[in-house]
């Protein structure tokens, strides 16, 4: 079917014809892609196009679409029930999964979303330090909830907006802003208000203003400030957690505990499945042990366990991170190399695996540099690659993902497709 076909009658029941913005294409027009089914690194669209994703919903699919251990599991589990409301012996095998991965993980609370994770994760803060106030940083988005919309990235950031109608001043009110990488403002910031910050939020490695590393010592500085100061640590690893290694970006590379910790995308194996977590001493505040109230109908839904707990085992087993990070550096080395061959200002930033073309000649460590970039370029580069069969994110503030099912192969047609838009 055609895909303005299907974007019609989509308009005429769902809000914009999509069920998440960014899928509308407004950053990048045109008609949006619609999915039929996908298999590894490849996905067939309505129109019967075979495109090789580099979206892999969104970081998501680590192990490429339908997976076929992932998906015995679920099917597996399906016939079962697929859901209860009340406990299930997975959930268990779940979260005792998750804390001996990821240090610092004591007692984990499995949700459906990652904004229902940092929803929690704020709440918890808050219920623990009895302060109000939040700091996160310009440009990290960590849902939807409402405290957490003020200068977002993501798709925020592509419709060109710093927070969301709707959001009332007095919901925002204690939530503080800083740069991202800039250590000194979050000093003074504590130096105003330390005694009713209840946290700091922040992304280790930022992915939706673009792929943007954390400074040298910045986590670590985090870490130091909000200790000295009594406020939590919240580090939302709902895009770290298990992309860039076996655990946490927290503990393989930050080298920090943080008080929490708020885990998705990955562990879910392509289901609705976030979780949230950290000290003991903390969680059992959460209802019913403790006073911050949280619950959920579909938590620890058995299929989405089934997904998340199939996709730890074969991440395991197939310790696929040494190659994807190759397959991503060999992709961002080229890139950036042809671009300049081409005389055009693209700076391909990754880090194993992820990686993010911004168009502009200089690197980007911060919502300000984002924001410089050419995003009429990033426009053409787009399309360009989707006519000669590569699917990157319809947006220039997003990261895009290499999985395990992606091959050499793939990376030098993508590469070959990139010179091909380059010269027209």
């Amino acid at each position: 079917m055609e895909h303005e076909t299907l974007f019609r009658r989509a308009r005429k029941a769902i809000p914009g014809g999509v069920n998440s913005p960014v899928r509308a294409f407004n950053a990048v027009g045109g008609t949006p892609i619609f999915v039929e089914k996908g298999k590894g690194a490849k996905i067939r669209t309505a129109d019967g196009r075979i495109l090789t994703d580099y979206c892999c919903s969104w970081g998501a699919m680590i192990l490429g679409h339908a997976h076929p251990a992932v998906s015995r599991a679920v099917a597996a589990r399906a016939k079962l029930g697929t859901t209860f409301g009340i406990a299930t012996p997975d959930e268990v095998a779940f979260a005792e999964r998750l804390c001996a991965l990821v240090p610092g993980l004591e007692r984990v609370r499995a949700v459906n979303s990652g904004t229902e994770a940092v929803m929690t994760a704020i709440r918890l803060a808050r219920g623990v330090t009895g302060r109000d106030m939040v700091l996160k940083f310009d440009g990290c988005y960590h849902g939807h909830s409402d405290a957490m919309l003020v200068k977002s990235g993501s798709g925020i950031l592509t419709m060109g907006a710093s927070s969301s109608a709707g959001v009332t001043p007095g919901a925002v009110a204690d939530t503080l802003v800083a740069p991202y990488n800039d250590i000194e403002a979050v000093e003074m910031a504590f130096r105003r208000h330390g005694d009713a910050i209840a946290a700091v939020i922040v992304e280790p490695v930022a992915g939706n203003m673009g792929l943007v590393p954390p400074a040298r010592g910045f986590l670590k500085s985090l870490r130091s400030i909000t200790s000295r100061h009594g406020a939590l640590l919240v580090c939302d690893e709902v895009i770290n957690g298990f992309r860039f290694g076996f655990s946490s970006y927290s503990a393989l590379y930050g080298g920090i505990t943080p008080d929490l910790i708020t885990l998705g995308k990955v562990i879910g194996g392509g289901l609705p499945l976030a979780a949230v977590g950290g000290k003991a001493k903390w969680m059992k505040l959460l209802a019913p042990e403790g006073p911050v109230y949280q619950a959920g109908t579909l938590s620890g839904n058995p299929l989405a366990v089934a997904a998340g707990l199939a996709t730890l085992d074969a991440l395991e087993r197939e310790q696929p991170y040494a190659r994807m990070a190759d397959l991503g550096s060999s992709l961002a080395v080229g890139m950036s190399t042809i671009a300049a061959e081409h005389g055009l200002p693209v700076t391909c930033q990754s880090f194993n695996g992820v990686f993010t073309p911004f168009c502009t000649d200089q690197p980007v460590t911060c919502l300000e540099d984002a924001k410089t970039c050419d995003t009429s370029l990033y426009v053409k580069l787009f399309h360009g690659l989707l006519d000669r069969g590569i699917y990157i994110a319809p947006s220039q503030f997003e990261c895009n993902f290499i999985s395990a099912a992606h091959t050499v192969g793939d990376i030098d047609a993508f590469l070959s497709a990139f010179e091909a838009v380059c010269r027209s």
